[in-house]
């Protein structure tokens, strides 16, 4: 009898609710990570959380309301996370709009294009509602190598102007905006070499692996892959830019997510004649030691090891988290030759020389260089590598890539396999392959 009367008072509130009522969801976490490229914001649950977004103007705000969500802490302590730096978010508020919802709403810097987006769990993360927060103009690499903004190819100096000088950078817009014959790149705006003039700068990419939502590999001691590659690739560029007629470009300069093809899109952007990626790995043998170089294959991986390698790093993408319904705005399509055997031999010429320098400061993993379908390296006209400095589930490997001196010696060892590769195959100007928005 008690039971009968307790079914019946259960199937009677239930009635009694409001048709489209949930079960409120907690928000577990909230994250931001602010960056020239674009901010994101990121809300982590057991459930995904259903949204409705809009734009207000005059001033340019955003605004998001999350249905059947509970105003937790996470949510309560939002607006501390927006830092004065974020280039496009002002600060943050949250509040209860009405029964059901929750009103987030951004106050913004400048008008932007935001994408707002759902990722299913992987790795260690839940649900996460991703809010990328877009300039309307993308920032062009290029431009910012000449202007010398941080996170190009030279730092401000004390005065705040360009470490480049303006001569330099004449000739730098000049060379890279001329083809192999001194004729104008089409679209370009800067006039032609003269004969004078084109011994031209060389640009090397530097990407540091992984970032923002995708931390990497983790060492036994809780140190992150993203952490130590970031450090070791401002160190490569320091050194690049001491070199004369030679400039870095880092893909990225803080701790953000940039996909794996908009590494090698950013990459194409600022005329690259080098692309290097570094990356700290792991593996399930805490033992497994040494430093390892890569190059892309056509024809499949050269081991097993460098097969689960690639399809691990290329699972970047799933864990930083990539809207796939949406293409990335800083990919363009670009007409491509079919065939990448060119690129590739050069790129295997840059590994070898590199992987010799490596082999002075640390065991080598594998005393050869190795090639597998790695994302990342897919560029059709950049000899690009993936070099793995060392293994950071190795204790001891693992205190090494946090000590700077040997950060260094890293530095140094990709920079003399960067140099002694131009020494035997002297850079010309470089053709462009035609590029469509």
């Amino acid at each position: 009898m008690l039971k009968a009367i307790l079914k019946l008072v259960t199937l009677s509130f239930l009635l009694w609710l409001p048709q489209g009522h949930a079960t409120p969801i907690a928000v577990s976490a909230a994250r931001i990570w602010p960056a020239q490229d674009y901010t994101r914001l990121t809300l982590e649950s057991k459930h995904a959380i259903r949204y409705n977004m809009f734009n207000l103007n005059n001033p340019e705000r955003l605004v998001i309301d999350l249905n059947e969500v509970t105003l937790g802490n996470a949510l309560n302590n939002l607006s501390k996370l927006v830092g004065k730096d974020d280039p496009y978010i002002k600060s943050v508020r949250v509040g209860r709009f009405k029964p059901g919802v929750v009103r987030m709403v951004l106050d913004l810097k400048a008008e932007v294009k935001p994408q707002l987006f759902i990722l299913k769990p992987v790795a260690e993360y839940g649900y996460r509602l991703v809010l990328d927060v877009y300039p309307v103009q993308p920032v062009d690499p290029m431009m910012a190598l000449l202007d010398g903004t941080p996170g190009a190819a030279s730092t401000p100096t004390a005065t705040g102007k360009p470490a480049v000088p303006a001569d330099d950078k004449l000739q730098m817009a000049r060379s890279l905006n001329t083809d192999e014959n001194d004729r104008p790149v089409p679209g370009s705006t800067m006039p032609s070499n003269p004969p004078e003039m084109r011994a031209r700068t060389l640009i090397i990419a530097i990407d540091a692996g992984h970032g923002g939502e995708d931390p990497g590999a983790r060492g036994r001691h809780g140190s992150l892959e993203k952490n130590v590659t970031l450090a070791i690739a401002r160190k490569v560029k320091e050194l690049i830019d001491k070199e004369p007629n030679m400039r870095g470009v880092l893909i990225r300069d803080g701790d953000y997510f940039i996909p794996l093809m908009g590494r090698v899109a950013k990459a194409r952007k600022a005329n690259a004649d080098l692309f290097v990626s570094i990356h700290a790995d792991a593996f399930i043998n805490s033992k497994a030691r040494g430093s390892s170089v890569f190059a892309l294959s056509e024809h499949g991986a050269t081991s097993t090891a460098a097969r689960w390698l690639a399809k691990k790093e290329n699972e970047a993408d799933l864990i930083g988290g990539v809207n796939i319904a949406v293409k990335d705005p800083y990919l363009a399509r670009t007409l491509l030759d079919l065939s990448q055997t060119a690129t590739i031999n050069d790129s295997m010429k840059l590994a070898k020389y590199v992987l010799n320098n490596l082999g002075d400061i640390n065991d080598l993993h594998r005393g050869h260089v190795e090639q597998a379908g790695f994302a990342v390296l897919k560029s059709p006209d950049i000899p690009s590598i993936l070099v793995e400095t060392a293994f950071i589930s190795n204790p001891s490997e693992e205190r090494r890539l946090n000590d700077k001196s040997y950060q260094m010696k890293v530095a140094h060892a990709i920079l003399g396999g960067i140099d002694r590769y131009f020494a035997q195959n002297p850079a010309l100007s470089k053709p462009r392959i035609a590029q469509i928005n």
